[in-house]
């Protein structure tokens, strides 16, 4: 991730949903912002230090403003606490360029858009997307309850409502979503793309595999993970390819906290092994992989890990630092 950063000024903030502030972000000096396409995020510099990112969801097309929205979770790691908190119109905030991590497939027959609660973030950027470039989609969008659905309005409104579903957990027994259903009745060859909490998206993206969907039409970007820990976790040792520098990882600790500790610094963002800052090449040894960002064939080569949340397999792992 490049050090550089953008100066923007929160022109707006707003309650988009229960529990849910939308935000805009114009620059800073009235001029206007990098492009994006359509499931990139940006990072933002919140208070505190912290830096969190967060998908873009206004439509790609303009580039007079960004548009977030953040779900409050109270038992996260401070990040949206901080920005429903201290985040007010007309504060100035630094963010980064945007990044995609999760684009589109333009050209596929059909796009089969799934979104589970904040998660349509990205996913309605896609649409917005999909809809100005008259590509065929459908658009599935879960949620626990009325009250709890982000763009609802927008969405109602679009011109692609009648593409659009929604699927109400507190609803009638009807509209619920049927993720075998929906994936076996999509159109031949379509590309299918998934956003929400872990568990909804691992329940969708198991499902398209057991019907045997290919692995390149499967389009997925979690953002948030929980990091893998064990009991069975044992120590071992890193060592920096530049200095020959040793360092020890204890059981229970990351591999960044004790580089850190070592004053050896990796630029890190996310530390759930989500957004990828941190990736680090691996000359030797085998990592332990525990992320959710790196393909599983970029899992097997081994040459790369995610100090942030992955281990190693080896008693020693020489890094790239």
């Amino acid at each position: 991730m490049s050090d550089a950063t953008l100066n923007v000024s929160v022109a707006r903030k707003w309650q988009e949903a229960q529990d849910i502030y939308g935000f805009e972000f114009v620059d800073a000096e009235g001029g206007t912002l990098p492009p994006f396409s359509a499931g990139a995020h940006i990072d933002v510099h919140l208070p505190g230090g912290l830096i969190r990112q967060y998908s873009l969801c206004n439509d790609p097309a303009s580039t007079q403003r960004y548009h977030i929205a953040v779900l409050r979770d109270e038992n996260g790691r401070g990040g949206s606490r901080a920005i429903h908190d201290q985040v007010e119109q007309g504060d100035i905030l630094k963010i980064s360029a945007p990044r995609n991590h999760f684009p589109l497939a333009h050209g596929a027959p059909h796009h089969l858009l799934i979104a589970g609660g904040i998660g349509i973030t990205p996913i309605l950027c896609m649409a917005d997307r999909l809809c100005r470039a008259d590509e065929a989609f459908d658009l599935h969008y879960c949620t626990r309850s009325r009250e709890r659905t982000a763009f609802f309005e927008h969405i109602a409104a679009s011109p692609f409502s009648a593409r659009a579903a929604f699927h109400f957990d507190d609803g009638a027994a009807a509209q619920r979503f049927d993720i075998a259903a929906t994936l076996a009745n999509a159109p031949a060859g379509s590309h299918l793309y998934v956003c929400g909490p872990r568990g909804f998206m691992d329940a969708v993206l198991a499902e398209a595999r057991r019907q045997q969907w290919d692995e390149t039409r499967l389009h997925y970007e979690f953002f948030g993970a929980v990091v893998e820990q064990s009991a069975a976790d044992t120590a071992f040792q890193v060592r920096i390819a530049s200095s020959g520098a040793t360092i020890d990882v204890p059981a229970g600790c990351t591999v960044v906290d004790a580089l850190s500790a070592n004053g050896v610094e990796v630029l890190t963002s996310c530390e759930q092994g989500v957004c990828g800052t941190c990736l680090t090449r691996v000359i030797e040894g085998k990592p332990d992989h525990r992320d959710a960002y790196l393909t599983e064939e970029e899992q097997a080569a081994g040459d790369q890990f995610l100090p942030c949340c992955s281990r190693s397999l080896t008693p020693l792992l020489v890094l790239d630092l």
